[in-house]
């Protein structure tokens, strides 16, 4: 081999040294992107989880308040019926 291509042979591995590099630079930085997104979609899915559990939580007390709330509405027509009879009949009262 002549000194030349010795050289030649030298500066083609040192280009492909430096693209590998450069590539498994990318590679990293890929993968921290990665871990990064990664991160984010568990902190989303963290926080969605606790928007759900606070739907169910909500529902369960609404749940739990319906008759309380049924019977206040009960309790507020059969006054409206009452004080609307009062006002068909005036002098029954």
């Amino acid at each position: 081999m002549t000194d030349e291509e010795l050289k030649q042979l030298v500066a083609s591995n040192a280009r492909a040294i430096q693209a590998l590099t450069d590539a498994m630079v990318e590679d990293r930085f890929a993968q921290q992107e990665f871990r990064d997104r990664i991160t984010r979609l568990e902190d989303v899915v963290e926080r969605l989880t606790q928007v759900q559990e606070g739907v169910t939580n909500l529902l369960a007390s609404l749940d739990d308040d319906r008759p309380t709330i049924f019977r206040r509405l009960m309790s507020i027509e059969s006054k409206v019926d009452q004080l609307l009879e009062r006002q068909e009949n005036p002098e029954e009262s």
